[in-house]
Order: C-alpha cells, then structure tokens, then sequence
C-alpha cells in the first residue's frame, strides 16, 4: 500500500495526539458502533470507503468485512484477537496488527492484586469498614490467607505469565509450576518455575492463575473436572479470557467450598450482566476488566495501534503484525 491518502475508520476513540497523528496524512471518520443506534449507522455507513480501520471491544465478522471491500488493515488497540476472524483476514489479504508488550507489566500487576486481594479478602473487609461493621477487632472467621510461601500455578506463560511469575517467585518467595504448550526458557526464573501438566499443576496449587488467550483449544478449558481437580481451599484467578472458563462449573466449585475464592477481570460475556450469580457472590472479587486500564498503559498501546497503522499504510511492515494461528 503507498503513502497517498486513505480512508481511516476510527471505530473507538484515540487520544487526541494519535488522532492527530493519522489526521495529518489520511482522512479520518470516527464511529463508535458500541455508542448506540446512530454511532453503528456511522461505522456501518463508513466502511464501504474505509481502507483501514483502528480501534478495539466490536467483532469483526466476515459480514462486516463483506461491506469494507476496500479494506486492507486492522490495527486493533488490544494484544488479544479473539474479535477478529483471522483465517478470514488472511484469506482476503487484510493486514491484522496489535499490542503486545505495552501492556504486559501493567496486566500482571492487576493479576497479582487479584492474588492479594483474594488471599487477603481486602474487598471484603474494606467493605465492612466502608458499611460501619467494624466495631471491634476482627476475628478468626475474617482472617485471610499468607501469599508468600504457597504455590502458584501459572496457565498460560507468555509475557504476562512470565511477569506474574516474576512477581510472584522473585517478590514473594512463591514456588510456580506453570503450564504451556512448550517448556519455556526465562533466565531469570531459572529453578524457579517449573513446566508441568495441567493435571499436576491443578492438583498441586495454592492458588491458580490463567493467562490464556482464547483460542479454539482453550475455550472452556477450566470446566467441571478441572475445577475438581484443584487442591481443596484453592484460590482461581482469571485475567486473561473470560470465555476460557466455564463460569457454571467454577460457580459449582465455589457453592461446594472446593474453592475459596475466585478474583476475575474477565468474564464470557462483558460487561457482566446484572442477573450473573458471579456479580455478588460472596466468594469472587469481580473488576471490570481492568488489565491495562491505565492512564499510561493505554495511551502507550494507543500509540502503538496508531504506529502500526501508519506503518501499513505507508506500505511497511509494521511494528507489531499479528502471527499467531
């Protein structure tokens, strides 16, 4: 693609200087489909002329794309690409980029206060100060549960399971068993997490944390028997994809005290709805998808979507291409 002017459809907002920063060399329409009926009218009514699209959190389906036919680059402000059907995007020759790296420290840092908040029932008890309960010293029935010293399990060790395990072997005195595809060599953690199957990992853990991408082979992944398989009194954290979970049997798993406790940044379906039993059940600390929900993080990942985009369609390879399968 040259570096004559394109058509840029912005379909969620971008910091003023980025918006600059395609405004000076391509013309640019911004549309929130996700803002209501007259946003999506916009976007809809844009994408037949739109040769790139910036943006994140709407499906791209293939019915989308059969209304962009001049349409050659994605540059979405997210490492994860499970809203884009990307054997569909190849097959069409259109040019997918993401995020990665920007986020990775910011992200582990909200897992691990999941792991904290969790062990510790900070929500809990900030909660019984916030409501006038506490009115005297708290007894055994309040009490949390050390970090330091247990064992964490890792699903998943990419650049975020890698830094959670950073923290969590490096800064706590963890032991880490993680678990992957493939061994994965981190100098640094050398000794100090251990490859092991998945099975042996859900058996063996204090607490377990997942970082998964959502891919066909890790959709559902946490169901009814591996639920069952976590030590009794085990803690789950999810801060990777919400729909790696089967969310009924990790409620089962709650309601029967096999588990402790449950802290989640994501859910199957987001925002999380009003009647989910996950929304005020007395054992999960639920956000609202917070990861890289910084002031710095997410200006850093808008920054790089924008790169990558310019990158594209200025005819070069981008930054940051997405390569997975």
């Amino acid at each position: 693609m040259s570096a004559a002017r394109r058509h840029v459809l912005v379909f969620r907002a971008l910091p003023d200087d980025q918006l600059a920063r395609i405004a000076a060399l391509h013309e640019v329409t911004v549309a929130e489909p996700r803002k209501g009926a007259a946003q999506k009218a916009a976007f809809e009514a844009a994408l037949p002329g739109a040769d790139a699209l910036i943006g994140s959190s709407h499906p791209v389906t293939p019915a989308l794309l059969d209304m962009a036919p001049r349409l050659r680059v994605i540059s979405s402000v997210s490492v994860g690409v499970d809203n884009y059907p990307v054997a569909e995007l190849r097959r069409r020759g259109i040019t997918l980029c993401h995020t990665p790296g920007v986020l990775t420290e910011t992200t582990a840092d909200t897992v691990f206060s999941l792991v904290m908040a969790t062990s510790r029932r900070l929500v809990e008890l900030a909660n019984l100060v916030r409501e006038g309960r506490w009115d005297r010293n708290i007894g055994e029935d309040l009490f949390g549960w050390d970090v330091h010293g247990k064992t964490l399990g890792i699903l998943g060790f990419g650049r975020i399971g890698q830094a959670v395990a950073r923290r969590a072997a490096l800064g706590f005195g963890m032991a880490v068993k993680y678990h992957s595809r493939h061994p994965v060599a981190v100098p640094e953690l050398a000794g100090r997490a251990v490859h092991v199957p998945l099975d042996e990992l859900l058996a063996g853990c204090d607490i377990v944390v997942a970082t998964l991408p959502l891919t066909d082979q890790t959709r559902g992944l946490m169901g009814p028997r591996e639920f069952g398989l976590m030590r009794p009194g085990a803690i789950f954290v999810n801060g990777g994809r919400g729909a790696t979970v089967q969310e009924s049997a990790l409620l089962q798993a709650l309601d029967a005290g096999r588990l402790r406790a449950a802290g989640l940044d994501v859910f199957a379906t987001e925002p999380l709805p009003l009647d989910s039993p996950l929304r005020t059940h007395p054992r999960v600390t639920a956000l609202p998808h917070i990861g890289s929900a910084t002031h710095e993080t997410r200006h850093a990942m808008a920054r790089l979507a924008t790169t990558n985009l310019l990158q594209a369609l200025a005819g070069e390879k981008p930054a940051a291409v997405y390569e997975g399968g």
